[in-house]
């Protein structure tokens, strides 16, 4: 999470530069203020429909709407004739994330830290990681593709794509993957997610877009966005201080099982994303491309993995416990891959 303040990132604004330090002071007060105010941040967190919590859905959807304004509905059609990020994505996500994070699972809490945790709460947490891997990410992935300035058309397929997908292959990889058949998927999380994450500020993107661009063409649109960026970071910090305060006593209180639970979610998510943005350099995939299709693959669906898990083993299991250390590890592990990201950009061809 060092700044972003090389030529490679070029483009990026003073206060986005120094992002890394916002967020930390951001993850210093959502424990401080959840600690202080457990009441307060009890009853935001009580603000949900269909496990998605509505202040972070506003706030995420504000952090995804300038991205969506971005969107060039005309290339749209010619997405497809640079399949290269969209099938690096979709093995990523599909034919290896899922069962690396089971063996990461399996590995670290049946073996590695035996000693350390109970065999039923070793069991427990296996399940959450599992469900996180299985659910690639639909929102938070546009604030990151947004940091690198990747293309905002082709990530919108990319998503879109994986959304479809999930529908269908979600259930049936975590069933097998956790040798239980009755897996409910919870569509309400799912369909909500999806409307509130992507159609929603989609449409209202298209709507300014075309504005903008009656008014200025492509120069009004930039110009919009560069105003509207920083909101957008503030969105992301604003987030980041409800989602550790949410969760601030149990870090508190349960720091040893917090950090176990993370180590195999952080390895999964470095490895991840080299991997893809590996194959992506290798290919020789324009950097605007590789930058998204790496970091979707690194990023988790957290709401739907959450849901799911306390569907399947109820509020306080150690599943859903595993769900929530995924959450509050994205942050930190996407800023740092931005900023490498950023420096690299050199490494690949350009648009």
């Amino acid at each position: 999470m060092t700044d972003m303040t090389s030529p490679a990132a070029a483009g990026l604004g003073t206060f986005e530069r120094w992002l890394s330090v916002w967020v930390a002071l951001a993850i210093g007060a959502g424990l401080l203020l959840g600690n202080l105010m457990p009441g307060l941040f009890g009853w935001l967190a009580g603000l949900e429909v269909a496990s998605v919590n509505l202040p972070v859905a506003v706030l995420i959807w504000a952090m995804v709407y300038p991205m969506m304004v971005g969107v060039d509905f005309g290339s749209l059609a010619r997405v497809g004739e640079k399949p290269k990020g969209l099938i690096i994505t979709l093995v990523v996500n599909w034919l290896i994330k899922p069962f690396t994070m089971a063996a990461l699972g399996v590995l670290f809490f049946e073996y590695v830290f035996a000693g350390l945790i109970p065999a039923d709460d070793a069991q427990a947490y296996l399940a959450g990681v599992i469900l996180l891997g299985a659910a690639p990410c639909t929102a938070m992935v546009f604030v990151w593709s947004n940091l690198t300035r990747g293309d905002a058309t082709y990530t919108l397929v990319q998503v879109s794509v994986n959304d479809v997908i999930m529908v269908f292959a979600f259930a049936p990889i975590v069933a097998f993957l956790l040798g239980v058949t009755d897996i409910v998927v919870p569509w309400d999380t799912l369909i909500l997610s999806i409307g509130l994450y992507v159609a929603l500020p989609l449409i209202a993107g298209y709507l300014t877009r075309a504005k903008l661009v009656r008014a200025g063409g492509e120069a009004a649109v930039d110009q919009f966005k560069s105003r509207v960026q920083p909101f957008s970071i503030l969105g992301l910090l604003i987030t980041v201080v409800l989602l550790f305060g949410f969760q601030g006593e149990v870090i508190l209180d349960r720091p040893l099982v917090i950090a176990l639970i993370a180590v195999p979610l952080l390895i999964q998510s470095y490895g991840i994303f080299l991997l893809a943005y590996g194959a992506a350099r290798v290919w020789g995939i324009p950097f605007n491309v590789a930058a998204p299709c790496a970091l979707i693959g690194t990023s988790n669906f957290f709401e739907l993995a959450v849901a799911v898990a306390i569907s399947l083993f109820g509020l306080g299991s150690g599943a859903a416990l595993a769900t929530v250390v995924g959450v509050l590890v994205e942050v930190p592990v996407m800023l740092s891959l931005v900023a490498f990201a950023n420096r690299t950009r050199h490494w690949f061809p350009a648009a």
